[in-house]
């Protein structure tokens, strides 16, 4: 007898759960109030980041720390209502940054990235999107003279835990990226890396693929979950739906259909912004930039050339707030030759738990409910991997990699 899945959430995590799960033979739901992709995966910088190993809460934290407080800096913006209305978990947050925990964690995140551009490809093949995949690494960029020794350690690091990477001095990062203005005294060049020109499109042709298989898609807000005789039933306003297993992967809403069930993942949310600028004429690039210390991606897209603002900790859905993105934007400008804005700023969140990492496995005390959040930042890049490991476990097959450091249980009781 086929066995049925819900999977509430069709975003990057979401849909590559159901494309994961309908390989297995399961009759798949995918039910999300918008349509795939255009929520948290629809407003990153299209990165496929093999390289992003190291968690935001590491120990290097500490020594930012101070430099953060005022909201100077442009990677933090930190809404002093939410930190005095939850301490508990910004406290938790930098205990996970302690030495103790980093060298797993490092191994854990690895682990969940290195593939990431091998699984992108095959599924932008198999959904027809090949073009949108650029295989060309990324540049990360220091302004000051004490990048030079930045980009040294980093490079050793990377080398340490196997991946290429070439320090560039100002001559080579012209070289690289001739557009750039000459303002970057040194960089560092990781090949491995990937990125799209679109991942709202990308993880839309996978939802795509999934419904021409055979997958169902319904757009409604689902406002509750229960167990339902030997499964689960997801409600919404228009309608129930039903099934064996039920996989939440809703990102940063996730916890508001948990609770009512008694569970509490501990998860919380950055939020984050990006703007489109179109180039002034004869200006390019080829692959995504990370300025360092201006704290932007820019990133080469279908809609022009998107940058991406640090990290505002203000409360989900609180009012937008454009001191970053316009801080930011400023900053680009001063790194590539940038005309108009292109359309309007978006502002999303990102689905975080204390430790970065995502909370993949079932949830304990829940049996066939499955939870796949809390990627963070990398939630594009580990979508894939994320849907396997949630379908092998509930076939009972032996994942691609070691669930233990992503299991529920180690937030939820």
């Amino acid at each position: 007898m086929t066995r049925s899945a819900l999977v509430l959430g069709a975003g990057m995590v979401g849909v590559s759960c159901a494309l994961a799960l309908q390989k297995r033979g399961f009759a798949v739901t995918l039910v999300d109030r918008r349509e795939p992709g255009r929520e948290t995966s629809y407003g990153n910088a299209g990165v496929l980041a093999a390289s992003s190993i190291v968690p935001l809460n590491n120990p290097s934290l500490y020594a930012k720390i101070a430099g953060y407080l005022g909201n100077r800096h442009p990677a933090l913006n930190l809404s002093w209502r939410r930190a005095f209305r939850q301490p508990g978990w910004l406290l938790r947050f930098l205990w996970e940054a302690r030495p103790s925990q980093a060298k797993a964690r490092i191994a854990a995140l690895q682990a969940l990235t290195a593939d990431t551009v091998e699984r992108h490809r095959a599924l932008m093949a198999e959904a027809g999107v090949s073009h949108r995949l650029r295989e060309t690494g990324t540049l990360k960029l220091w302004r000051s003279e004490a990048g030079h020794d930045a980009a040294r350690a980093e490079h050793d690091f990377l080398k340490r835990h196997g991946i290429e990477s070439q320090i560039l001095d100002r001559q080579g990062i012209s070289g690289v990226e001739p557009g750039l203005k000459p303002i970057f005294p040194a960089g560092l060049f990781i090949p491995c890396v990937g990125s799209v020109d679109s991942p709202g499109a990308v993880t839309a042709a996978y939802a795509a693929l999934f419904a021409e298989r055979g997958g169902r898609i319904e757009q409604a807000a689902v406002t509750s979950l229960a167990r339902h005789r030997d499964g689960w039933r997801a409600n919404t306003a228009s309608g129930s739906f039903e099934a064996d297993i039920a996989v939440v992967a809703l990102g940063p809403w996730s916890g508001d259909l948990l609770k009512p069930l008694g569970i509490d993942p501990w998860l919380d949310v950055e939020r984050g912004y990006h703007r489109h600028l179109a180039p002034e004429a004869g200006a390019s690039l080829s692959r995504t930039v990370y300025d360092v210390d201006g704290a932007f991606y820019m990133a080469p897209m279908e809609q022009g050339y998107r940058i991406t603002s640090g990290v505002d900790l203000s409360f989900r859905d609180a009012p937008d707030d454009h001191r970053q993105i316009d801080g930011v934007t400023a900053a680009a400008r001063e790194a590539f030759p940038l005309g108009e804005v292109v359309g309007e700023t978006w502002r999303g969140a990102r689905p975080t738990l204390p430790d970065s990492l995502p909370m993949i496995g079932e949830a304990p005390r829940n049996p066939g409910l499955w939870l796949a959040f809390g990627n963070q930042h990398v939630g594009f890049s580990t979508g894939p991997i994320t849907g396997e490991i949630i379908a092998a476990l509930a076939c009972g097959e032996k994942p691609p990699i070691d669930p233990t450091p992503f299991r529920p249980g180690r937030y939820i009781r």
